[in-house]
């Protein structure tokens, strides 16, 4: 009986319904089940919305997102792709490079890796194939591109799970900073050695003016001194996460309209998609929170502790357990809804076994980026095949191969952790 909640949402998710009325119908079964009576639902129906969206610490999301969307209709990723290019045109294989680079910018400001992969898809892919890249190596640095705006700040994710498990969210985002540079660098050495040994996916380079390079880097200065200024303002704690969105919100509306890459029907645009994007995580979190009521009530938690520890397994042996199980999970689930739904179980399993939170936290979000760009499912494949019209084969054979950077560094941060706790240990 305790499970047949779960039986429910996955019922209903099959069926289409939105993960966050799939979690609140899976809550409230759960609830009824367990004996709570029409009133106690009434009750927790009543309180629940207020008494999630009231929490200050949300308005970082919608301030990170509207710091996203300002930056991204000014034209930020075509600039970020073009001066990448610009630079790494001699390179053999530096358009794909290039197209990391942006990946992991935009998609640093846009908080969202499918809305990142879909972007690039339209501006990248052409080029690449113009200069006579493969679709694959092509696709697949789109792909595993976007998954860097997991880890790189501001990440919505972090977010997430620092308000799930009340974990510093400062000290998470900035966990992320290492991590991420170490992907791109993996990122970039596997392209270097795809198109070494395979000369043909990546055939042609040329010669950019000087002029015409260091004009391309004028269009993007300003945006790359608001991911430092975001970033240095978390570190030294000069700042609240919450502080730092709306000022990073104000500073890139502001770039844009000074440089005239924002119109006011570009910025009111921004405003109703932060708006939609904000309303679409909130009520998951409202659904996630409602299920978590039930969670509480059948201590199930609890009990998968208490499980685990008769068990007497090595502590080592649990996160490969877990970890595998996200991997799996996130082929099927975008990252949001996934962390709202494990946390609640992983979590207390996690910390009691002695593991840092903020550590757990960054291998969460590399478990979350593997899932997204893996075969079968891979919601971020299905992005860029649909968007640069590139069959799904081509696009999981690029993944697939690049992927390798992101389990080089998941089982370094295994091996090191310290890797993600440095940066955060070293904060004010």
């Amino acid at each position: 009986m305790l499970y047949l909640p779960f039986l429910v949402m996955v019922a209903a998710l099959l069926l289409g319904v939105p993960i966050a009325f799939s979690l609140a119908t899976a809550g409230i079964v759960g609830i009824v089940l367990l004996g709570g009576d029409v009133n106690v639902v009434l009750r927790i129906l009543g309180t629940t919305p207020f008494g999630v969206t009231a929490d200050y610490v949300l308005t970082t999301i919608p301030m990170f997102i509207l710091m996203a969307y300002f930056s991204a209709s000014g034209g930020l990723a075509r600039d970020l792709f073009t001066a990448g290019a610009n630079w790494l045109s001699q390179v053999k294989g530096g358009l794909a490079i290039a197209t990391v680079f942006a990946c992991g910018i935009f998609g640093a400001m846009s908080g969202a890796s499918l809305a990142a992969a879909a972007v690039m898809s339209s501006i990248a892919m052409p080029e690449m194939r113009r200069h006579g890249y493969s679709d694959e190596l092509a696709a697949g640095a789109i792909g595993i591109g976007a998954t860097l705006d997991i880890l790189i700040p501001p990440s919505v994710g972090m977010v997430i799970y620092g308000i799930s498990t009340q974990t510093s969210i400062g000290k998470l985002l900035i966990a992320g900073v290492v991590p991420g540079i170490i992907v791109a660098i993996f990122l970039i050495v596997a392209i270097l050695v795809w198109v070494r040994v395979r000369p043909a996916h990546a055939p042609e380079t040329y010669a950019v003016p000087a002029r015409e390079r260091w004009a391309s880097t004028g269009r993007i200065w300003s945006s790359l001194l608001l991911i430092v200024l975001v970033v240095a303002l978390l570190y030294t704690g000069a700042a609240t996460p919450t502080e730092v969105g709306a000022l990073g919100a104000f500073l890139a509306g502001a770039i844009g309209f000074v440089f005239g890459r924002l119109t006011w029907a570009g910025a009111f645009q921004a405003l109703r998609e932060t708006i939609k994007t904000s309303a679409l995580i909130f009520m998951i979190l409202i659904g996630a929170t409602v299920f978590g009521y039930y969670m509480a009530m059948s201590k199930i938690p609890q009990q998968v502790v208490a499980v685990v520890t008769e068990m007497n397994l090595n502590r080592w042996l649990v996160i490969v357990g877990i970890v595998v199980t996200y991997f799996v999970v996130s082929m099927f689930m975008d990252e949001l809804p996934l962390l709202l739904l494990t946390l609640q179980l992983t979590f207390p399993l996690v910390t009691s076994l002695g593991f840092d939170p903020v550590w757990f936290g960054v291998m969460s979000m590399l478990m979350v980026a593997m899932g997204l760009v893996f075969p079968p499912v891979g919601m971020i494949a299905f992005v860029v095949s649909s968007s640069a019209n590139v069959s799904l084969v081509k696009v999981y054979t690029g993944t697939s191969i690049l992927m390798i950077a992101l389990v080089l560094t998941t089982a370094l941060l295994m091996v090191f952790p310290q890797i993600a706790l440095w940066l955060p240990n070293t904060m004010k």
